[in-house]
């Protein structure tokens, strides 16, 4: 443990009486020893850049830090736990300095020293040591041929590490030159060292033959002694365009197209096929082949274009195939042509009829006739229809929906009368311009269930009666009262629905006339009652009016 002594307007006559254990008087001033504590402290203690090690005590004097190897200068505030107190920093008073430190590597120890007002002295010591360089980066990386740059893959990035270069086939030797990003640091290209000190660093580098890859490592030393190590694979192209194999897939049906006859080449696929595959195989791995708009690019061997469309059934389309050699210079165009067969495909694989948004598939599946039975209240229907074939023409009425549209609808069309069937057709004509075929759906609208009258009345010698209460299709009683002397009345009923049928007292005027009349005659009491049925078009549904009669007494005179 540490023990500090401090004095205060030292009496040293006091300090030998004390050390040979007398007491002394006529001094008012005094010395203590305390052990580890200060007796002029510091309440905070930062070097900026930098962090204090161990972290800050008031009763630690002693610290170290490590400064970037770029800070030139520290900062050094140190404030004292009495503001009053004296500070001064590396021979400064203040409480803040800026301390200026040696080249990358050197130590700056920086003393600090508290004097209180009465005259005690503290010293905190602070060693800033600046860090050696770790910059092990390049800053810059070219491969050059005859003073001409080559395209490093991917584009220089000190982050980066690895790099392809390609070069012609031509070229049997290549200029690598490496910059460090810390000119300090060491470098080797390949087995040639680059010294600190020195930057860039230029070598060159033979390559092998036609086809091979020569790599070059770069290794950086930073002057800390960490290491980074770049490689470069320099390619140098070959020259073959040619294909070991072309296969075009339909439908997961595999065509292989035989490359050892002459061109031209054609592929026959069934005229459902839209889409095809062309997968194809490089004979030189580092040349470039694009089918179609993809490209499969140096180093993979093989590849492939998805879903490739097809122009329409009994066409022809040419598919190419370009193969870029290693060098960039020869090529050659592989072409095939998919001939797709014309169709005869005049089906339909979906039917649908919506009435008042109610959908009703039908089973295409099931053989003809094809009916649909709707309430009585419907009058029109829309049929939509999808083609099997996209390609063939379909006509629902007088609606056409053309080759390469797949589905299509009518709307509102017509039903007949309540109790009525109504066909509708959907004609189908494949794309061949041949083959076709006509689906009917029946439509059965319900008979109606309309049992009402309309209106009803009752008439003496033309004359119409009050009827109580006033008429109601909903209300099925009434009476009416006769003049005295009058024998006969006329009966009128009219129905809600022509089609429905007349009964009781007034005869049905026929189907689809809506109006009913019939006289009634009465001599002997009691007088009648007069019924009206009214039974709905589908039979099942009926109601009965009645009116009953009576007679005004005779006037008196």
């Amino acid at each position: 443990m540490k023990h500090l002594m401090t004095f205060t307007k030292v009496c040293w006559a006091v300090i030998l009486v004390a050390a040979i254990g007398f007491e002394t008087y006529g001094c008012s001033d005094s010395a203590s020893i305390s052990e580890a504590t200060v007796e002029v402290p510091l309440s905070s203690l930062t070097v900026t850049p930098g962090s204090l090690q161990p972290v800050f005590s008031s009763n630690t004097t002693t610290y170290t830090v490590d400064a970037p190897t770029g800070a030139a200068t520290v900062t050094v505030v140190a404030t004292p736990k009495d503001s009053s107190t004296l500070v001064t920093i590396d021979g400064s008073i203040t409480t803040q300095r800026s301390i200026s430190l040696g080249p990358p590597g050197s130590v700056k120890i920086v003393p600090i020293v508290l004097e209180s007002q009465n005259g005690l002295t503290s010293t905190y010591t602070v060693t800033v040591t600046r860090l050696l360089s770790s910059d092990n980066n390049l800053s810059a990386l070219s491969v050059r041929v005859n003073n001409a740059t080559q395209p490093l893959v991917p584009g220089f990035d000190a982050n980066t590490l690895n790099y392809t270069v390609d070069v012609q086939t031509n070229v049997t030797s290549v200029t690598v030159t490496a910059t460090k990003s810390d000119p300090n640091a060491a470098m080797l290209i390949g087995s040639t060292t680059v010294p600190a000190g020195t930057n860039p660093g230029q070598v060159p580098i033979t390559l092998g033959s036609p086809g091979t890859i020569t790599p070059v490592t770069i290794d950086v030393t930073a002057p800390n002694g960490s290491k980074k190590t770049y490689t470069l694979s320099i390619k140098r192209l070959a020259g073959d365009t040619n294909l070991t194999a072309l296969v075009v897939t339909a439908n997961s049906v595999v065509h292989p197209v035989d490359l050892n006859s002459p061109p031209p080449y054609t592929v026959n696929v069934a005229t459902n096929v839209t889409t095809v595959d062309v997968s194809a195989t490089k004979s030189d791995p580092n040349a470039v082949m694009a089918i179609g708009s993809v490209t499969v690019p140096a180093g993979t061997a093989s590849g492939s274009a998805t879903n490739l469309p097809l122009g329409a059934p009994d066409s022809d389309t040419p598919i190419s195939i370009l193969v870029t050699a290693q060098n960039g210079i020869d090529s050659k165009t592989y072409t095939v042509t998919i001939h797709r067969a014309g169709s005869d495909d005049s089906n339909l694989s979906a039917l649908i009829v919506t009435e008042n948004s109610l959908a009703h598939p039908i089973d295409l599946n099931t053989p003809p006739p094809y009916i649909l039975n709707v309430a009585t209240n419907v009058t029109t229907v829309d049929v939509s229809a999808t083609k099997s074939d996209p390609n063939a023409v379909m006509a629902i009425g007088s609606v056409t929906i053309p080759a390469g549209t797949a589905s299509g609808s009518a709307s509102n069309l017509p039903l007949g009368g309540p109790g009525s069937d109504t066909p509708i057709s959907i004609l189908v004509t494949a794309q061949n311009g041949i083959d076709s075929k006509t689906y009917t759906v029946t439509i059965h609208r319900a008979a109606s269930d309309d049992s009402n009258l309309l209106a009803l009345s009752v008439a003496a010698n033309a004359v119409l009666l009050t009827l109580t209460p006033a008429f109601d299709q909903n209300h099925l009683d009434y009476t009416v009262e006769v003049p005295f002397g009058i024998f006969e009345v006329t009966i009128t009923a009219t129905k809600s629905d022509p089609n429905a049928i007349l009964s009781g007292s007034v005869p049905d005027p026929g189907t689809g006339v809506a109006t009913g009349q019939a006289t009634v005659s009465y001599i002997f009491l009691p007088l009648p009652q007069i019924s009206v049925i009214v039974t709905a078009q589908n039979t099942t549904t009926s109601k009965t009016y009645t009116v009953t009669v009576s007679q005004a007494p005779p006037l008196v005179p």
